[in-house]
């Protein structure tokens, strides 16, 4: 059994999966998230702030230890939305290098492949559309798992739609968001979305003008649905067990929307089920995955924790024995010593 550490720095979180892995096969994937908003102005500067990249170094740092300690023999790390757009994403890689990681500036459709790899286990067989609703872009992936255990992925795409990009863009830094500006926010993802699902075949089955391989379900990922699944059922302390696979109606995302936009962040933040630092961004993201549904004719969503990390976690034990990855790519590892 290989011991392994998975590092991700998205735009809003950088978390950390410690998995052991047997036979090609995860046995157990234990992680650890922090909200380190390394996205903070970027869609306006199109550059990392100097205080965002030392909240993450000083997070990572933290893991990298934290992965030492759990046995890990080696590690490997990522960037997505934030680090794709940044001028200066350099200077950060700089800081994760001397932390002894090789840190990897993943695109889109990477990202998009391997949050699928990550879910699709959950749903053998199944035409699924993932959803990975993150600070600075969706990712969007429509495939299943075939009867041989392969991975039939038709399409991959990623958006530049998230909760942070359509915070910062229209609304409130403090809250509540104006009627106006939520109207903005809505037709700035229904515009980026709908080429997507056009190209894509995206409209759910059964749905009018749905494909013959149209998706049969909608499965997001990202601490915005993980939240919003949260907050309608009031999990104080958060409870993983309840909020994976728990499905989301959109008539409920729609009352949840209107139900934190009348709120001032700090209102939200003492709601159970949100963390404070998610609060000033949970309205941008409820507008993406609700948008999302909209486009898609999709009236019910499933949260899923099953996400990026697990199916990094795949890719980097394929790297680590020299197989093929079930994605076609591989990230580096770095030995922990």
């Amino acid at each position: 059994m290989t011991r392994l550490a998975c590092i991700d720095i998205g735009t809003v979180t950088a978390r950390l999966a410690v998995a052991d892995v047997e036979d090609g096969r995860i046995v157990r994937l234990a992680k650890h998230s922090e909200i380190c908003n390394l996205g903070q102005d970027v869609d306006a500067t199109g550059r990392l702030a100097e205080e965002a990249m030392a909240r993450v170094i000083a997070c990572v740092r933290g893991y990298v230890q934290s992965a030492r300690d759990a046995g890990a023999v080696a590690a490997c790390c990522t960037l997505t939305s934030a680090a794709r757009d940044a001028e200066n994403s350099a200077v950060l890689g700089a800081e994760l290098d001397a932390l002894g990681l090789d840190p990897l500036i993943i695109p889109g459709q990477v990202e998009g492949a391997l949050t699928f790899l990550g879910v699709v286990r959950d749903f053998p067989g199944r035409r699924i559309l993932v959803a990975d609703n993150g600070g600075g872009s969706t990712e969007l992936a429509c495939g299943r798992v075939d009867e041989n255990g392969a991975l039939d992925l038709r399409f991959v795409r990623s958006i530049d739609v998230g909760c942070r990009r359509v915070t910062e863009k229209f609304l409130s830094s403090e809250g509540p968001d104006a009627p106006d500006a939520l109207e903005r926010a809505h037709e700035f993802a229904a515009a980026a979305f709908s080429p997507a699902v056009e190209e894509g075949a995206l409209l759910a089955a059964g749905t009018p003008c749905a494909s013959d391989d149209a998706p049969e379900l909608l499965v997001v990922t990202g601490g915005t649905v993980t939240s919003l699944v949260a907050v309608e059922k009031g999990l104080e302390p958060y409870d993983s067990s309840r909020v994976h696979l728990a499905a989301l109606s959109r008539e409920t995302l729609d009352v949840l929307e209107t139900r934190l936009a009348g709120l001032t962040v700090p209102e939200r933040a003492e709601l159970p089920g949100l963390q404070a630092k998610r609060a000033p961004v949970i309205v941008g993201g409820a507008v993406c995955v609700g948008e999302l549904m909209r486009q898609t004719g999709f009236s019910q969503l499933m949260a899923s924790e099953s996400d990026l990390l697990f199916g990094l976690a795949l890719a980097a034990d394929a790297t680590l024995r020299g197989a093929e990855s079930p994605v076609g790519w591989g990230p580096t590892m770095r030995v922990l010593r």
